[in-house]
């Protein structure tokens, strides 16, 4: 018995299957080298409009892109500001709630003693203006509702929370709706 080697391709029978590239029937591969460097590109001018975007965001009053010292005191300031009638809610009115008022103004001291030593001169000039300011306003807000609850003309409102509802047409200062 004698044993002969044959190539791999010669044993196979003539009906065996190649594939002709000349076929148009015959499934291609085409691969596409340039596919990184297209979605680089168009990740990079994703990023580049999303970059803009946030840019005219913070442009035009919307959150900027980077949060500091400034903005802590901002966000407490204007809660104690909307919560002694200053500034109006979403529907217009505009609420006094002087236990809400108090409690971002204590915050906001607390934020002072905390930072004490660690703040550059503005910031400090920033943080102890804006707690006399609010102070000031919270004592101002404080008579006018005692006033008003004394004269029988502070209107209650359903929150047991707030004290009043102030009349967003009045010229400066608190004026309680009646």
């Amino acid at each position: 018995m004698s044993c002969a080697f044959m190539p791999l391709g010669a044993m196979m029978d003539d009906n065996r299957m190649e594939a002709d590239m000349s076929d148009p029937d015959t499934p291609k591969i085409i691969v596409d080298d340039d596919w990184k460097s297209s979605a680089k590109a168009e990740k990079e001018k994703l990023a580049a409009a999303e970059k803009e975007k946030a840019e005219q965001a913070g442009a035009a009053g919307g959150i900027p892109e980077q949060l500091g010292f400034k903005e802590l005191i901002s966000l407490f300031a204007t809660q104690a500001l909307m919560y002694m009638g200053a500034i109006p809610d979403q529907s217009g009115r505009s609420m006094v709630s002087l236990e809400v008022a108090k409690l971002n103004i204590d915050l906001l001291a607390v934020v002072q003693e905390k930072t004490k030593g660690n703040l550059s001169d503005e910031e400090q000039q920033m943080i102890d203006g804006t707690l006399n300011e609010l102070r000031m306003t919270f004592v101002e807000v404080a008579k006018a509702v005692e006033q008003a609850a004394a004269d029988g003309t502070l209107q209650q409102m359903q929150d047991p929370n707030v004290a009043g509802s102030i009349n967003p047409n009045a010229g400066s200062g608190p004026d309680l709706k009646i």
